[in-house]
């Protein structure tokens, strides 16, 4: 594996394919949640993927039947008085998307278990989205006070159309791999035990494809969400003032001591 790679702490390679690098989320913490640094590493191998000429294709999946919960939100309680930590995670979020966006080889992610947060985005985002049917997927921002920035108004409304788009992101219900096929959200639910096969089978298929072809249609097609650059800055940054203010402080308290939030129903906005 070339040294590129070396330095990833969280993120494991290998190459089920020749010319497929396929990249496992490894962390420490219950459900794959990520913690601070694994965040910034899944933000950071989009660039090192587009720079390898001797990748084709990328495939991203989870350990075993963890794909990944999203933020640690103890890390997130930190962010809550540290306007550096917020900053970064800010420049963090947005280093994901467009780095999956805009890296030339196409990516196909693997998700079994839960994807909940920055997990549920970097599933979303790749170009193929291979789900287990009875896989766990939310958008949990409202549920800790802050809007649903991260990836999901760049591109849910185009994927799933904005009736479904808002009924989620809004009411932050749970949904599984098989709804999230009904709905539009990822391209294929399969059984469980077929999930990882079938990413590399596909994964492979490109690999072996045109792969000047292939990154143009890529190109292209991403131009649909170019355009909705302006709305995806404007929710990322909607999403990171929440955390300056009393509903994060009162959703992620909430959620970290299991207990029934709290919200001030008389909000200044």
């Amino acid at each position: 594996m070339s040294d590129r790679y070396a330095h990833y702490q969280h993120l494991t390679f290998d190459r089920p394919h020749p010319r497929v690098l396929r990249i496992t989320m490894r962390s420490p913490l219950k459900m794959g949640a990520m913690t601070a640094l694994m965040h910034k590493e899944v933000s950071e191998i989009w660039g090192d993927i587009d720079a390898d000429d001797s990748v084709s294709v990328a495939i991203i999946t989870g350990e075993e039947r963890n794909y990944s919960a999203g933020g640690d939100l103890n890390q997130e309680k930190k962010m809550l008085s540290d306007n550096k930590l917020l900053m970064e995670s800010m420049n963090e979020a947005r280093n994901l998307v467009y780095g999956m966006i805009n890296c030339r080889k196409p990516i196909v992610s693997a998700a079994r278990g839960w994807a909940v947060g920055a997990g549920l985005a970097t599933l979303i985002l790749a170009d193929v989205s291979i789900v287990s049917k009875d896989a766990k997927f939310s958008d949990g921002h409202v549920k800790i006070g802050v809007a649903a920035g991260d990836h999901a108004a760049i591109i849910w409304p185009l994927l799933c159309g904005m009736a479904k788009a808002k009924y989620y992101l809004l009411t932050a219900d749970s949904f599984t791999g098989e709804e999230a096929e009904r709905m539009n959200l990822v391209s294929l639910a399969l059984p469980d035990e077929e999930v990882e096969a079938r990413a590399v089978q596909i994964a492979s298929k490109l690999a072996d494809g045109a792969p000047g072809a292939l990154r143009w249609t890529k190109l292209a097609l991403n131009q649909w969400l170019k355009q909705a650059g302006p709305i995806f800055e404007a929710s990322l940054a909607l999403e990171f003032l929440g955390f300056s203010g009393p509903e994060a402080t009162e959703g992620v308290d909430a959620f970290l001591t299991k207990r029934k939030t709290n919200f001030d129903p008389n909000s200044p906005v």
